[in-house]
């Protein structure tokens, strides 16, 4: 059955290019995203994987680690990395699993039959520190990943999970934030100290709390 979000994260042991990892553990208490690569030695994921190693300070202070995964070996990933660093002009520092068996692409969903029986689809999980799926991304293969919205969603979703507000349509770090509907508003003033707007009964924004 596919993995929906707020479903337990599966966890899993495998092979990755920094040696076996148990997938909790190797998490701790951080926030995670698990994302998945058609195959090495391919345009789009050398892109992608780039990227991510580029971003890899922007990653850190958001307390979030990154795991990559293909069904191809750990030797073909390294070789791979040569070509990501040499082509993309960075350090891929953070596992790429190895799925040959197709574990933990099963477990997760990245395999879609009618693209691909061996090959994944480009998916991204968002993984919540108690090991919840918190979000879930889904590209093809022709399709390679915004990783400015990916690192919105981050952010909205470590937003959320610690004060009760959405984020509206187009949001970016620093911009107004909705009030949850739950929040009643005679406890507006209390619990949003920075003030607050109301458009209806439903509709109420106020500055981001956390900034």
């Amino acid at each position: 059955m596919s993995l929906r979000i707020a479903d337990d994260a599966p966890n899993f042991t495998a092979q990755t290019t920094l040696g076996e990892i148990d997938f909790h553990q190797w998490l701790g208490d951080q926030w995670g995203i698990i994302y998945s690569h058609p195959a090495d030695f391919t345009p789009v994921c050398t892109t992608e994987l780039g990227r991510t190693a580029q971003l890899k300070d922007e990653f850190a202070a958001r307390n979030t680690k990154v795991l990559a995964v293909s069904t191809d070996s750990v030797e073909s990933h390294n070789g791979w990395i040569n070509d990501i660093n040499d082509t993309q002009n960075t350090q891929v520092e953070f596992p790429i699993i190895a799925d040959t068996d197709k574990k933990v692409s099963t477990l997760y969903n990245m395999i879609h039959p009618n693209f691909s029986t061996t090959a994944t689809v480009r998916s991204v999980y968002f993984i919540s520190p108690d090991k919840k799926i918190g979000a879930i991304i889904t590209y093809p293969a022709s399709t390679g990943r915004n990783f400015s919205e990916i690192l919105r969603v981050l952010d909205s979703l470590q937003l959320t999970a610690g004060h009760s507000v959405a984020t509206p349509v187009d949001w970016e770090v620093g911009q107004d934030v909705i009030i949850s509907p739950a929040v009643k508003q005679e406890d507006v003033e209390a619990k949003f100290p920075k003030g607050h707007r109301v458009v209806n009964s439903y509709l109420r924004y106020t500055p981001q709390p956390n900034k």
